[in-house]
């Protein structure tokens, strides 16, 4: 890696002839240590350069190369604080700006990109033998200083590795089956729900109106998994907001993948009623909603609806100090529901936009967690064979904050502690049980730090924390369940049907 800085330090004020003689000779014999802080001591030979410098009455630019271990960046905010320094206690001047005027980046290829790669603030990016060549102008301070120019380099191999993945998809262990269980039938449920006239198409897409045998069997899934999977453990019930504003994304990395799919939620620019007489009396006239004018009178947007309830969660303990008696901490949400975008991705009642789910969200040391996965797993598996009675698996796979992150793979593939383990079911009306595809109902992840440290969740003994999450998909239970064992309750297992209690009656329509 090869990295080309021409800069730009702006002084306040003319700068005299003596002090542009002291700044040339600084630069020139007294940059050393800023060269080479940061360095690998068996690395010097990779020391970051000035190539040259040229100080004017009101300017100092300056060229800038350097290697990978101390990039030329951050060499030239080091340069503007020290020479600031020298400039304000003897000439009283200032460095009122800094630009970075053109920005070269040389990186090395191991695999040549087979598509052209557009990156923002890139201008122009070219392959030349086995590098590539980045071009970025008009660079400003912040920009060089938050390391965006590191996550440019980062993103850029991301984007060539991804490339070449091929349609691999996302990664998948086997790591357990369930015994074999004979289903009752090989229907599809939707279809079977919708013949019994127990759901209606939602008045959006992705959505269904669930009448009241569908809704019951909704809520008895949810009371399963409170009765039998949460309250056991510990886990205390929290009410979690819907809206999420960027800035939790933010720090949880949904806004790195996650966009295609979110609903995002922008408010009204007034509530003054005068902003909103043409959208009122076009609606009075033609009893139409004419979006073309209600979007004129939209902000732009402040967030999204729910996409995992967790984010939320984690920001309800943001920069907190926890008491160590409270490890581990066990709450869950199940208020209301998520939305993700599906688009043509939809399916049936088990793939929606509009989805109902219950989101354990727990925090502990890591020895804690390790000790709740192995439960929390003991118990789904006690759901899953005894109440429900179906035919299951789980797989190791992508973490789910990968995952979201448009990421594939497994973050280290000898560590086994972490990460994220699926649940998936058969459906039987997709076909045999060896080659069709089986629905992810349930998952179960172990993340790490990676929320606390975001959020700054401290304990007051100042050990490491770790966090997890297990999200619990109301629908994708129902359909796991009613795949394997059909829509006649005399066949349903007698565990299950202790919790549905009374099954209620359909509406008749004539």
């Amino acid at each position: 890696m090869k990295l080309l800085l021409d800069a730009e330090y702006l002084l306040s004020k003319e700068l005299t002839g003596d002090g542009v003689q002291k700044i040339k000779k600084y630069i020139s014999d007294e940059t050393k240590d800023i060269l080479y802080k940061g360095l690998p001591k068996d690395k010097l030979s990779e020391a970051p350069k000035i190539l040259e410098s040229n100080i004017s009455r009101d300017a100092i630019s300056i060229k800038i190369e350097s290697g990978t271990y101390v990039r030329a960046h951050s060499v030239a905010i080091r340069l503007k604080n020290s020479i600031s320094s020298l400039l304000g206690k003897e000439f009283k001047v200032g460095i009122k700006k800094v630009t970075g005027k053109t920005y070269t980046l040389s990186l090395e290829l191991d695999k040549i990109p087979k598509d052209p790669i557009k990156i923002p603030f890139v201008e122009n990016i070219s392959i030349e033998g086995n590098n590539a060549i980045l071009v970025l102008t008009n660079l400003d301070e912040e920009f060089l200083t938050k390391n965006y120019v590191d996550r440019i380099i980062n993103l850029f191999y991301e984007k060539v590795e991804a490339q070449f993945w091929g349609g691999k998809g996302e990664h998948w262990e086997l790591i357990s089956k369930s015994e074999n269980k004979e289903p009752i039938t090989t229907k599809d449920p939707t279809s079977e729900l919708l013949a019994l006239g127990w759901l209606k198409q939602g008045p959006s897409q992705g959505q269904w109106f669930y009448h009241a045998p569908i809704a019951a069997l909704l809520r008895t899934m949810e009371r399963i998994a409170v009765e039998e999977v949460l309250k056991p453990l510990g886990f205390i019930e929290v009410i979690a907001p819907k809206m999420v504003p960027f800035e939790i994304w933010e720090k949880t990395g949904h806004l790195s993948g996650s966009e295609p799919e979110i609903y995002y939620i922008s408010p009204p620019i007034s509530r003054d009623i005068s902003v909103w007489e043409e959208v009122i009396d076009l609606y009075k006239i033609t009893k139409k909603a004419y979006v073309e004018k209600i979007r004129e009178r939209m902000r732009d947007p402040i967030g999204g609806m729910t996409y995992a309830q967790c984010p939320p969660m984690y920001w309800a303990f943001d920069g907190k100090t926890i008491d160590d008696s409270e490890f581990p901490v066990l709450i869950y949400d199940k208020s209301g529901p998520s939305y993700r975008w599906e688009a043509g991705g939809r399916q049936g009642i088990e793939r929606v936009n509009e989805f109902w789910r219950i989101e354990p969200v727990f925090i502990g040391y890591p020895e804690q967690l390790i000790e709740l996965k192995e439960k929390m797993m003991e118990r789904y598996a006690y759901v899953f064979n005894k109440i429900f009675e179906i035919e299951w698996r789980t797989a190791w796979v992508t973490p789910f904050y990968m995952a979201q992150a448009g990421q594939t793979g497994i973050e280290k593939e000898t560590e086994r502690i972490k990460g994220t383990v699926d649940y998936e079911s058969w459906i039987p009306s997709r076909g045999s049980r060896e080659e069709s595809e089986w629905l992810e109902f349930q998952n179960l992840s172990i993340v790490g730090d990676k929320y606390t440290k975001a959020f700054s969740i401290k304990s007051s003994k100042n050990k490491e924390l770790w966090s997890g999450c297990s999200g619990i998909g109301l629908q994708r239970w129902t359909v796991s369940f009613l795949a394997q064992k059909g829509l006649d309750s005399d066949n349903w297992p007698k565990e299950f049907k202790k919790y549905l209690g009374e099954f209620p009656r359909q509406i008749k329509f004539v």
